[in-house]
C-alpha cells in the first residue's frame, strides 16, 4: 500500500497541471491509516533522494508543501500491545504486516530517528499532526511521539491536540454536527497559509448547517468501536 501510495503521489506531482492544478501546492493529507501510509511513503521518499544513486525517482519531497496527518499511528513497535488490547490481537496484525521484522520499516517515528537517515530528515517538507486526546483508537502520543522525533533530528513539525475528541469525531461527528469545524479550520490554516485572500474568505465563510440530530451523533460516539 505504501507504494501504491507513493505511486499516486507521483501521478499527482507530474500531471497536477494538465487537471487545471497548480503543481506549486500540492499537500499531502491522510487520516488514521492514511496519515501512517502516507507518512511511510514520504519518509521512504525522502531516504531514496538522500542516496548517492537517486535513479527511478518519479517525484520528489520538494514538490510537496507540507504533509498533514490526523489521527495517525507513526511507531507500529509501540502500538503492537494497544492493538491487541483493542481487539486487532497481535497475531493477526503480524500477519497483515508480514512478520515483526517489517514494523520498523514502516514506522516513521523509528527512521527518523536513525542518524544515518539525518540527511532524508532534512528533505522533509513542513509536517503538521492534528490529533484528539480522547482518542482510543490510536492515542495521541502517537503524534506528539512522532513530533518529537522530528524535531529532535531537524525537521519542521507541529502538533494540534483537540481536548477530549476521539479518533471519528474530527472527521465525522463533529461535521456533520455544523457550525464551526476545527479540524477543518487547522488544515486549511496550513493550505492558506501566505494568502491572505483565501484566509479572509475562511474567516467570512458562513457556519456550516447541522446534518444529523445529536442524539443521533452520541449514540454513534456510544456505539462506535473507534
Amino acid at each position: 500500500m505504501v507504494k501504491d501510495a507513493s505511486q499516486g503521489i507521483s501521478f499527482v506531482c507530474n500531471n497536477i497541471a494538465e487537471y487545471g492544478g497548480d503543481p506549486n501546492r500540492i499537500y499531502l493529507v491522510g487520516q488514521s491509516a492514511g496519515a501512517h501510509i502516507a507518512a511511510c511513503a514520504l519518509v521512504h521518499q525522502a531516504i531514496k533522494e538522500a542516496e548517492t544513486e537517486r535513479t527511478g525517482l518519479t517525484w520528489s519531497v520538494s514538490q510537496l508543501k507540507a504533509y498533514v496527518g490526523i489521527s495517525g499511528g507513526y511507531n507500529l513497535l509501540n502500538l503492537v500491545d494497544h492493538f491487541h488490547k483493542r481487539g486487532l490481537y497481535s497475531s493477526i496484525f503480524l500477519s497483515v504486516m508480514e512478520g515483526e521484522h517489517s514494523l520498523a520499516r514502516f514506522s516513521p517515528e523509528i527512521l527518523v530517528k536513525n542518524p544515518s537517515f539525518r540527511q532524508a530528515v532534512s528533505l522533509l517538507p513542513p509536517i503538521f499532526l492534528l490529533h484528539g486526546t480522547g482518542d482510543y483508537s490510536i492515542p495521541s502520543e502517537a503524534s506528539t511521539n512522532f513530533a518529537a522525533a522530528l524535531r529532535s533530528m531537524g525537521a519542521q513539525a507541529e502538533v494540534r491536540l483537540y481536548e477530549g475528541k476521539t479518533h471519528t469525531d474530527l472527521f465525522l461527528q463533529d461535521p456533520l454536527r455544523g457550525g464551526k469545524d476545527e479540524l477543518l479550520k487547522d488544515i486549511l490554516s496550513v493550505i492558506h497559509a501566505g494568502d491572505p485572500l483565501a484566509q479572509a474568505d475562511d474567516t467570512a465563510a458562513p457556519p456550516r448547517r447541522r446534518l444529523v440530530p445529536e442524539i443521533l451523533l452520541k449514540l454513534a460516539r456510544k456505539v462506535s468501536p473507534f
